[in-house]
């Protein structure tokens, strides 16, 4: 390529850019006229609205001063009105005020006058009080012993009838209350009462069992004895043969074991000795279960296992026929029961209910009343102190000592009086009530006796012209000393010795 071509070239560029350069601004600067011109538009229209906006301020401004120089003066209105109450409340005050004030004036003035008339009625009054030990040469205290002396023996009787009166009727009311108390604890027990016996009776399949029973020359019989210390008692009753001891727990050791016996039916001492063994591990679980079942029956779950075990004993001892762990989950109940009634603490109500008679698990075996033995025991086994003052009054040989033991010991009454509780022979029930009433109408002085509780208490009644208050204490030991001599019974008898005075007059 030439220089002149590349002359021309240069240049053509050059030209052509020029043109583009002046093209592009000519565009520019018709979109600057034209930004120009919205620009000034929207200026304009802004300065309107903005005119408009101000306009429209400033009318409401004027509305918003014009309204509130209305509440203005409405607000002056009321505290111009407000201050002319309070001004005129202020005047009535300064007036009351004033009044008050001549009123304590007054009232001052009296209280003055009334106290020199005090002093005046005390000199007067101290004169006459001289002249009065004077005149009767005493002092005034000694004026007033004389008088008080007089009015005492004058109104004496009648203080201690009304006095009387009112011990009889609170006692009438705390009776029928504790009445009407037990009779709803009774019924809300519904556990059924079952008496026990001495004897138990097995079942025989045939008659030729009660041979081998014997065995040659009775010696099956004679092992059997021994070896359970119970009696077997043989008769014409068909297919059933006697059990007899006194103990329960020996009893159903010995049942236990003649079943088995009879299941086996090769009777002989090496098997009878065998089976007896066994019949012991049984009957020991046994009382575990029940030692155990009682608590969980009662919910009582911090007893010490040897305490459960002796429990259990008591289900193969009884008391007047009735089964001794029976009666003491009664009583737990019953003590519960009337310690929720009274706001009292039901669980120590309800531990020494169950435990009141614990000390029968061991009292055949250990010498000693069941009392102290279940108090021993209940020490040796670290069972609360309160559990134990609850327990062991419940025979009045130790003083009440909470409140608690209150609650046992009516409970243990509630549970051996039910009907049904405990059995006694009728004949000699009835022979014993009337010779204990036939003991005390032997002596002199006594008018009429009466035997209540099951002949737990008799009841006597003397003439009080020929029995004085310190006679009657005498005459109520002289009665049980010859109980003690002339009756055989279990338990206590309570004698209570009554004397009434009685003024009667007649009106004609």
């Amino acid at each position: 390529m030439s220089t002149l071509e590349i002359i021309y070239l240069v240049s053509a560029l050059i030209a052509g850019s020029a043109l583009g350069f002046w093209f592009r601004k000519y565009q520019s600067q018709k979109k600057l006229e034209n930004l120009d011109e919205i620009i000034e538009e929207k200026l304009k229209k802004s300065e309107t609205e903005a005119t408009k906006i101000l306009t429209e301020a400033a009318d409401k401004a004027r509305k918003i001063l014009t309204e509130t120089e209305e509440e203005i003066k409405t607000e002056r209105a009321d505290l111009n009105k407000t201050r002319e109450r309070l001004l005129n409340r202020e005047v009535l005050l300064d007036e009351k005020s004033k009044r008050l004030e001549e009123k304590e004036e007054k009232l001052n003035s009296e209280i003055e006058k009334l106290k020199q008339a005090k002093e005046e009625i005390e000199k007067y009054r101290l004169a006459q009080f001289q002249k009065l030990e004077e005149i009767s040469k005493l002092t005034a205290e000694q004026a007033k012993d004389i008088l008080f002396e007089e009015l005492k023996k004058r109104y004496e009787t009648d203080l201690f009838e009304s006095l009387r009166k009112l011990e009889k009727l609170r006692k009438e009311e705390i009776e029928k209350k504790s009445a009407q108390l037990m009779l709803d604890i009774i019924q809300r027990y519904s556990r059924s009462s079952v008496s026990e016996f001495t004897t138990s009776t097995v079942n025989i399949p045939n008659e030729e069992i009660k041979g081998k029973i014997i065995g040659k020359e009775g010696r099956n019989i004679k092992a059997f004895e021994n070896l359970t210390g119970v009696e077997i008692i043989i008769d014409e009753t068909p297919d059933a043969v006697t059990l007899s001891c006194f103990d329960p727990v020996r009893r159903a050791v010995a049942k236990l074991a003649l079943e088995k016996l009879i299941t086996d039916s090769r009777i002989q001492p090496a098997k009878i000795e065998e089976k007896v063994a066994e019949a012991h591990k049984e009957i020991n679980q046994a009382i575990k279960e029940a030692g155990e079942q009682a608590v969980y029956e009662l919910g009582i779950i911090d007893l010490p296992a040897e305490i459960v075990q002796l429990l259990g004993r008591l289900n193969y001892r009884t008391s007047y026929g009735q089964n001794v762990l029976t009666h003491s989950i009664e009583v737990a109940y019953f003590a519960e029961m009337l310690a929720n009634e009274l706001n009292l603490d039901s669980e120590i109500a309800k531990k020494a209910g169950l435990l009141h008679d614990i000390g029968k698990a061991i009292d055949h075996e250990v010498e000693g009343d069941h009392l102290n033995l279940g108090i021993k025991i209940l020490q040796k086994y670290k069972i609360d102190e309160r559990v134990i003052l609850a327990m062991r009054s419940h025979h009045e040989n130790y003083p009440i000592a909470i409140p608690e033991a209150y609650l046992v010991n009516a409970a243990d009454a509630l549970s051996a009086s039910r009907p049904g509780a405990r059995r006694e022979s009728l004949e000699s029930y009835l022979k014993r009530l009337t010779d204990l009433e036939k003991i005390a109408k032997e002596f002199k002085g006594v008018e009429k006796s009466y035997a209540i509780s099951a002949g737990r208490e008799l009841r006597v009644f003397v003439m009080p012209q020929e029995i004085s208050d310190l006679e009657m204490m005498d005459l109520a030991r002289s009665i049980a000393l010859k109980i003690e001599e002339e009756l055989k019974y279990a338990g206590e008898i309570k004698v209570v010795v009554i004397r009434e005075n009685r003024a009667i007059e007649y009106a004609k």
